[in-house]
C-alpha cells in the first residue's frame, strides 16, 4: 500500500518534516513493506521555508540577520527559487516564539520587511511571504516602515495566510489574536482603535478585505503595498504537488499541533483531506494532532500525541517535551488499524 504523509507543523515543538519522518518510522515498524511517501505542509505560518525547500529542487536558503520582535538581533534566512522568487517566512524573523516574553505594546515585525528588502535587494523577481505566527499587533505598520517605498517585483507579491479575519472589529486582529500575544481584555479596545487610525491612512485599501487582521494586521500592510492575499494552505499544496501525491494512495495521514474548531476553516488538515477526497476518493484519512478538540467525522482514524503520552507514561505534558517519540507511537498505531 501507499502511503502519504501530509501534516503541518506542531508549532513550538516540531517541524512538519520531522513530525512526517517521525510518523513514517512508526507506520513502517508495523507495516515494513508499504511505501510512504512525505510531504510536509505549512499554511504560511511556521514551517513554510522547510516545506518548499523540501517541495522545490535547487532552492538555496541565503542566511541574514534581522530586527527580532523584541528588538535584538535573529539569525534567519529566506529562501531563493529556481525562478527567481524569494520565499519570506514572518515566523522566523519576527514570530512570537522568538520573543523571551510577551510584549504586545511594542512588539514589532520590522524584521520580516527587512527580510523583504534583503531579499528584493538580492535580485529577487518575485516574493511569496508567509505571514504567520507574528508577536505584534500594529497593522504592519513597523513592515511597511522599511518597505513601503520599494517597487513590488515583477513577478509580483503573493501572501500565504490560512486567516480569513478582516483587520478590525470583534472578529480583527486585536480581538481574535490578541490575546495570544500578551493584550488584556481591557486593552482590545484601544489596540482596536489604534489600528483604526492607522487604517484610516489607506482610504483606498479596505480593512474588511479577508485576510488584512492575519498576522496583527501585517495581512493589511502588505495590501497597502500592493500585495496579494492567498490562502497559505492550499498554495502550498500546489507548490508541493500534492494533488499528484495523492494519486493512487491507500491512506493519506495529516495532522497539526492542536486540531480545533478552526481546524475546518483552510488550515491544513483540512486542505489535505479535502484534496484526499478529490484525488484519492478511495483513501482512508487519518489525523495525528497533539490535542484534539473538536469532531473527527471526516476522519477514518486519529492519533492524539496527548492521549498517547497518558496511555504510555502517565504524563500528558510528555507530549510537548518529546512530540516526535509520540509521533512515532501514533504512526504505529494508525498502521495497525489498517490491519
Amino acid at each position: 500500500m501507499r502511503i502519504v504523509v501530509a501534516p503541518d507543523s506542531f508549532k513550538g515543538t516540531a517541524t512538519a518534516a520531522s513530525v512526517a519522518e517521525a510518523i513514517r518510522d512508526g507506520w513502517l515498524s508495523a507495516r515494513p513493506d508499504d511505501t510512504v511517501t512525505l510531504a510536509p505542509m505549512a499554511d504560511g505560518g511556521e514551517g513554510t521555508l522547510d516545506a518548499f525547500e523540501t517541495a522545490v529542487p535547487g532552492a538555496v536558503r541565503v542566511p541574514i540577520t534581522v530586527t527580532g520582535p523584541d528588538g535584538s538581533p535573529v539569525d534567519t534566512s529566506w529562501l531563493r527559487l529556481p525562478d527567481g522568487r524569494a520565499v519570506v517566512e514572518l515566523a522566523a524573523t519576527s514570530g512570537l516564539p522568538l520573543m523571551p516574553s510577551l510584549q504586545p505594546e511594542t512588539a514589532t515585525s520590522r524584521g520580516f520587511g527587512e527580510a523583504i528588502a534583503a531579499a528584493l535587494d538580492a535580485g529577487a523577481t518575485g516574493l511569496v511571504l508567509g505571514i504567520g505566527g507574528s508577536a505584534s499587533t500594529d497593522g504592519g505598520e513597523s513592515v511597511l516602515d522599511v518597505i513601503g517605498d520599494l517597487p513590488l517585483p515583477s513577478g509580483g507579491v503573493v501572501v500565504l495566510t490560512d486567516v480569513t479575519s478582516p483587520l478590525l472589529g470583534p472578529t480583527g486582529a486585536a480581538a481574535v489574536f490578541g490575546p495570544q500575544k500578551g493584550i488584556t481584555p481591557d486593552r482590545v479596545a484601544w489596540f482596536d482603535d489604534r489600528l483604526a487610525e492607522f487604517a484610516g491612512r489607506f482610504p483606498d485599501v479596505d480593512p474588511s478585505t479577508p485576510g488584512a487582521g492575519a498576522a496583527g494586521g501585517v495581512g493589511f500592510g502588505l495590501l497597502v503595498w500592493g500585495a496579494t492575499l492567498a490562502r497559505g494552505a492550499s498554495a502550498v499544496a500546489d507548490v508541493l504537488g500534492l494533488p499528484a501525491l495523492l494519486d493512487g494512495a491507500g491512506v493519506v495521514i495529516t495532522g497539526e499541533g492542536r486540531y480545533d474548531g478552526q481546524s475546518a476553516a483552510g488550515k491544513v488538515p483540512s486542505v489535505v483531506r479535502t484534496l484526499t477526497a478529490s484525488h484519492a476518493p478511495g483513501a482512508r484519512s487519518m489525523l495525528v494532532a497533539g490535542a484534539i478538540d473538536a469532531p473527527l467525522d471526516d476522519y477514518d482514524a486519529a492519533a492524539s500525541l496527548t492521549v498517547l503520552a497518558t496511555q504510555t507514561t502517565g504524563e500528558p505534558a510528555d507530549a510537548l517535551a518529546d512530540p516526535l517519540r509520540f509521533a512515532r507511537i501514533a504512526g504505529q498505531r494508525l498502521a495497525r488499524m489498517v490491519g
